[in-house]
């Protein structure tokens, strides 16, 4: 995501829509970059249905469904892995 945070209005929507992914068990894969493991696609629906009342008003928020093997395929460029990652196990992965 890319969220504008000029004033403290947009400021305080980016934390609030930050807290919501952690607490919804997302986890910070690089700077504005999040993935939630999921098990399968009602999983990946019913997670979208619960982001959507929680994005924030401005800014620009995208989502990305890969799988496993596509994300196990991801190569890391410069520094290393952190310890989510290297434990995926799901049949699908949820990027924002």
């Amino acid at each position: 995501f890319d969220l504008p945070m000029v004033t403290k209005t947009e400021k305080r929507a980016y934390g609030q829509f930050r807290r919501f992914l952690l607490n919804d068990g997302y986890d910070m894969i690089q700077w504005s970059v999040y993935g939630r493991l999921l098990h399968g696609r009602d999983a990946e629906t019913k997670h979208l249905q619960r982001l959507r009342p929680n994005l924030p008003p401005a800014g620009s928020v995208r989502c990305m469904t890969i799988t496993e093997r596509q994300y196990a395929g991801i190569q890391l460029l410069i520094g290393a892995p952190k310890f989510q990652e290297k434990t995926v196990t799901a049949a699908q992965l949820l990027l924002f």
